[in-house]
């Protein structure tokens, strides 16, 4: 038996498997180790998990997460589970677990769109080829904290209408010093900014809110997909931010002459059957 975990800033997906059948199924709050230390990694895991994921030493743990993209970094999340689990321990980007969650042996174009946004091409076991993604300063285009980002900039700056602005203070019981407070002290930022940017999604009938959310997926597309050879095969997305805006993705992808394959909330589904078929 053996542990897969998939995290993004959000929260993080935990199952208990045996072959392909999940015994143990939990979710806690996202780990990222570019933003927390080793101890507050292994804090998280202990008080979150149910007991049941401690009960014994398992085969293996397979841990897919965002921050997870240098070896140093992934020193840091190895070390936090191999303390925790007592247990072999291998962890790989939140990039590849998509890609695998999406596709499982199947070569293609696997893309995140959630808190953050990322993509790669895949073989059907190894990302070959990525675009950097930038984090929700310099990238993450078509992200929940993207947009976010755009939608309280406008916001403060008085260029979002009035009364949506009225509408969103009153919503989140924030004033502007408050929101600028939040957005700037939190310890992780860019799960604050996908936060506020759900308030899109209670507004698409509204031309602002959906040209933000319409733009931002034109933008990923740009910078994005426009590296690959996207032409010639279709592409698969997972994520939050994908499924809640997913008609709006639809209609952004066929005018920028994308194809999209699959639209998917959570990865582990394929990954849990990737890795049964890496047994057998």
């Amino acid at each position: 038996m053996k542990i897969i975990a998939e995290s993004s800033s959000t929260r993080t997906e935990w199952a208990l498997v045996d072959g392909r059948e999940i015994v143990e199924h939990a979710f806690t709050t996202g780990i990222n180790p570019f933003f927390q230390t080793r101890r507050e990694i292994s804090h998280s895991i202990r008080l979150e998990l149910p007991e049941a994921f401690f009960k014994r030493r398992w085969d293996h743990v397979y841990f897919y997460g965002a921050g997870c993209a240098n070896t140093e970094k992934c020193k840091v999340m190895e070390s936090s589970l191999v303390a925790q689990f007592k247990t072999p321990v291998t962890v790989e980007s939140d990039l590849l677990g998509a890609a695998r969650g999406l596709l499982v042996r199947e070569s293609g174009l696997a893309c995140i769109l959630g808190t953050g946004s990322n993509s790669c091409l895949y073989n059907g076991h190894e990302i070959v080829k990525t675009v950097a993604p930038l984090g929700f300063i310099l990238g993450d285009e078509g992200s929940g904290a993207y947009m976010g980002k755009r939608l309280i900039a406008d916001m403060l700056k008085g260029i979002a209408p009035a009364d949506l602005t009225s509408s969103f203070y009153e919503t989140f019981m924030v004033s502007p010093n408050v929101l600028l407070d939040d957005v700037y002290t939190n310890t992780l930022p860019s799960r604050t900014l996908s936060r506020y940017s759900a308030f899109l999604s209670e507004h698409l009938d509204n031309d602002y809110c959906r040209g933000i959310v319409y733009s931002s997926f034109i933008h990923f597309f740009e910078r994005n997909i426009r590296a690959y050879d996207y032409a010639d095969q279709p592409i698969s997305f997972v994520g939050s931010t994908c499924v809640l805006y997913k008609d709006i993705l639809l209609e952004a992808a066929a005018d920028f002459g994308v194809r999209i394959a699959k639209i998917i909330r959570y990865s582990m589904p394929g990954l849990v059957e990737y890795h049964a078929t890496e047994e057998s």
